[in-house]
């Protein structure tokens, strides 16, 4: 295992599993609102500016003090039903598929892992450099699709 710790600036600094992470905000903002999306949280797509601060907040703070948006309402509103999805809480998802794409990222970035293009498809996985067995699979999440977010 890598003792690096991912950074891309400083605005939002967690730990997580024993690393340490830092993001600057964009880099956080465009990680959590990819993680919503895989979550089925939100559809794919470009979120508007409240919504993505909405759920910067969830995720960094565990909490919406104030929504800024119609999803920040829907998430206070709904949080009994939205908190916890088959026993799994959706702030613990978000900030797991925010560290783990940037474990990888940072594995990539110390040539441990090589970006794949699967054309079969039409995604990108992960490779062994050294021709190792290859990343096939990252582990599956759950899915709040049946309670997603729609305007």
């Amino acid at each position: 295992m890598s003792e690096s710790n991912y950074t891309s600036g400083d605005d939002f600094v967690v730990e997580f599993l024993g690393y340490r992470f830092s993001f600057n905000d964009l880099d956080f903002e465009q990680r959590v609102n990819a993680a919503a999306v895989r979550l089925g949280l939100v559809e794919p797509g470009e979120l508007e500016e409240g919504e993505t601060a909405d759920l910067v907040e969830l995720t960094a703070h565990g909490r919406i003090d104030d929504p800024r948006s119609g999803l920040g309402e829907y998430l206070v509103r709904h949080w009994e039903r939205l908190a916890l999805v088959n026993d799994e809480s959706l702030v613990y998802w978000l900030r797991k598929l925010i560290f783990r794409g940037a474990w990888l990222d940072q594995r990539v970035k110390e040539n441990l892992l090589e970006v794949d293009w699967d054309g079969r498809t039409a995604e990108f996985g992960y490779r062994d450099p050294d021709g190792g067995r290859a990343l096939l699979e990252l582990a599956p999440v759950p899915s709040w699709h049946e309670l997603q977010f729609r305007r």
